[in-house]
């Protein structure tokens, strides 16, 4: 480092985290590192100087945004780095997808920091477009730029020991990088079992006795509020018992909430809760940075210069973001460049018609998804099937509509068809081609000419999202792997949140429909989901059938 280039003072009331004080003073910036940080009795700003938030666990596909144009716009929440795992396009492209994430993110001087996923594809009960064995992993790890084992999901295949599995946390290990978890519900001697077979984090807890059972077995909890899963209620009381052990995270944000917020969101709720404000800022900073080792400043003498500036702790508001030693954002407007972004894909899917949407009748009751609001679990309901000429047809006034699930990889192959309640559609369908973990398209309708419509409509953009009821139709297109769109965040955002205020008006009372939708083709959090091979119960660990 050069002490000898340009000096930039900020000066402010300077949080320290790690002596848990704060004080007025100036930070003295060369070379995009800190020089000194003085205390000045003579300052008289109040705004707060603090390290710049860290989301210890975000999928950046999520926000439908590659992820130069996602930095644009997290840094004006004053978020600095992202520990990101690229599980949704390496099931698309494999590893070819991560090489994108990752050169996509240099291109911007936000501190992307991307993992090596374990679970491509997420199970063998689903289609995806590639596979990472054990070999594939291991080179990902090897690189500098990988920094940790991305979470584990298949965690009964951790507890019977799966030989793969093994192999690729114990090459985490080998090189000192952690091991991230992805264990819904699991409690108890399970929880410790999963810990102890190498597993640092979780970010799946929905109960408080959760938290703790897995915090007991030596886990560490990152509290998670993002667009479908929201967390944040249970799990708070920890910032008052655990603190030290817990991290916040997104895991999934849509276009629409990255707008308005970010961690920031997170720092606000727990510091209205009464939660020790130095613990707080910790969870957002330090803890993430010391887990897994980033090279992020966290605001000493010598560290790198990346810190924001805040109106208060009653108005948590970011007012300004530097990143190594840059203001990157000032005012609520982002200062780092729009850049266009490189296509890439795999879409192979053709059009269908609305008899590929329909279920003969069988005998009994039928096994229905019941989806919850704000949860990424699921219910399973036994409901009486509504026949008409020999099929089971949706019944809007029940709430009970047809899910479909299309292989996406593969020119012809069978749409698989089940019932879902939860979503309040009266009329229509929704359908996308973001459905984790395989991304395949998933849908949602009142009948199967709108399936077949809001379907069609996907696959005629080679991924989207889209909206049809009647004659109204409505589409954002994602070309990127299917995922993310090339258009600017702020036209992201606005297309989505009308496709959303559509969903809505057709009946659905959940807060995010489309990214709820997204996760019901998410076999490893039960209980009971749809592949595109059928109907899966993530408790039982196979597959059910749709009637009887």
């Amino acid at each position: 480092m050069s002490w000898g280039m340009s000096i930039q003072r900020i000066s402010g009331r300077i949080v320290d985290v790690h002596q848990r004080t704060e004080f007025p003073g100036t930070i003295e910036v060369a070379g995009g590192v800190i020089r000194r940080i003085t205390r000045d009795d003579r300052v008289r700003s109040r705004r707060l100087l603090l390290p710049g938030l860290v989301d210890a666990h975000i999928h950046i596909e999520s926000s439908m945004l590659p992820p130069a144009e996602f930095a644009r716009h997290a840094v004006v929440h004053g978020t600095v780095a992202t520990v990101s795992d690229p599980h949704e396009i390496a099931n698309v492209l494999g590893v070819a997808g991560v090489d994108y994430m990752i050169a996509d993110g240099r291109r911007s001087p936000f501190k992307f920091y991307f993992g090596a996923s374990p679970c491509v594809p997420a199970t063998t009960f689903e289609t995806a477009g590639a596979k990472l064995d054990v070999r594939a992993v291991a080179k990902l790890l090897a690189r500098p730029e990988v920094r940790f084992l991305a979470e584990v999901m298949n965690f009964p295949g951790v507890l019977a020991g799966d030989p793969s599995l093994r192999a690729m946390i114990a090459a985490a290990k080998k090189r000192g990088k952690p091991v991230d978890g992805h264990a819904p519900g699991l409690r108890g001697q399970l929880a410790a079992r999963y810990a102890a077979a190498g597993i640092t984090t979780d970010h799946e807890c929905f109960t408080l006795g959760e938290a703790k059972d897995k915090l007991a077995a030596g886990m560490e909890i990152l509290i998670r509020e993002g667009s479908a899963a929201r967390n944040f209620a249970a799990l708070a009381p920890l910032l008052k018992t655990d603190a030290a052990h817990c991290m916040f995270c997104c895991d999934d944000l849509h276009p629409d909430l990255l707008m308005v917020r970010h961690l920031d969101e997170h720092v606000r709720r727990a510091l209205a809760l009464g939660a020790d404000r130095f613990d707080v800022i910790a969870c957002a900073t330090v803890n993430p940075v010391r887990h897994y080792g980033l090279a992020v400043g966290l605001l000493r003498a010598g560290d790198p210069a990346d810190f924001i500036e805040v109106e208060s702790w009653r108005n948590f508001r970011v007012r300004r973001t530097w990143l190594d030693g840059r203001l990157v954002a000032a005012g609520g407007r982002s200062r780092l460049p729009r850049q266009s972004a490189r296509i890439v894909n795999q879409f192979r899917a053709w059009p269908r018609r609305a008899a590929d949407f329909a279920v003969p009748a069988g005998k009994g009751k039928i096994n229905v998804i019941q989806a919850l609001n704000g949860q990424l679990i699921t219910r399973r309901l036994r409901l009486p099937a509504r026949v008409e000429a020999g099929q089971v047809v949706a019944d809007p006034a029940r709430d009970l509509l047809k899910i479909a699930v299309i292989n996406r990889y593969a020119r012809s192959a069978p749409v698989a068809v089940g019932f879902i309640r939860g979503f309040g559609l009266r009329t229509g369908a929704l359908a996308s081609s973001v459905a984790h973990d395989s991304h395949n398209i998933v849908a949602v309708g009142a009948d199967d000419a709108s399936l077949a419509a809001a379907v069609n409509l996907v696959i005629a953009h080679r991924g989207g999202i889209s909206v049809v009821d009647g004659g109204r139709k409505a589409v954002l297109p994602l070309p990127i792997a299917g995922l993310m769109s090339d258009a600017d965040g702020r036209t992201v955002a606005r297309r989505y949140t009308a496709l959303d205020a559509r969903a809505k008006q057709l009946g659905s009372r959940l807060d995010a429909p489309f990214m709820t939708l997204s996760f019901m083709a998410l076999l490893v959090i039960p209980d009971l989901k749809l592949s595109d091979r059928g109907l899966f119960s993530g408790t039982q660990w196979a597959f059910v059938p749709r009637q009887g």
